[in-house]
């Protein structure tokens, strides 16, 4: 089962709704700090609803702490940015592959990017828009990863 990680999210919403559509489909959700808001935040349990006793969660409190994790772990690191390698629908996932984004106003730091297996970006039609919300790329990214693999009938 390929697992989300949020390296340094900032916005309690964001975050909230990604941890919905992992506990929607049983996936494992990584926050990396630091964040930009308090785990117990109102924002962040509200987006959540009240499915956050169904969501995986685990807290890593750096970078070096996730990547530590990581490294006892099996699974590429599969980077999601405007500049990825390649189309996310191109790209052959892996049922353990670790699918990161980074925070919302900067992505994935460069020293993230530098260690990911792969690189994946989103495609848009309109030059005139950065990016996608956080939440919709991480939704979009597993969902095909989960279509790939063949989870959903």
């Amino acid at each position: 089962m390929p697992q989300v990680v949020l390296v340094h999210p900032q916005i309690p919403p964001n975050t909230g709704n990604v941890a919905r559509t992992c506990a929607a489909t049983n996936t494992p959700l990584h926050l990396v700090a630091p964040l930009g808001f308090e785990i117990s935040d109102r924002y962040l349990k509200r987006a959540g609803l009240d499915y956050w006793p169904y969501v995986k969660l685990h807290q890593h409190e750096s970078w070096e702490a996730f990547d530590h994790y990581h490294g006892q772990q099996t699974g590429r690191r599969i980077g999601f940015s405007t500049s990825g390698a390649y189309s996310y629908t191109q790209f052959q996932y892996q049922e353990d592959d670790w699918l990161l984004f980074g925070c919302e106003t900067a992505g994935l730091p460069s020293e993230v990017l530098e260690v990911c297996d792969a690189t994946i970006h989103i495609p848009m039609s309109q030059p005139r828009v950065r990016s996608l919300n956080l939440s919709v790329s991480a939704a979009i990214g597993l969902f095909e990863a989960l279509r790939q693999l063949k989870h959903f009938a």
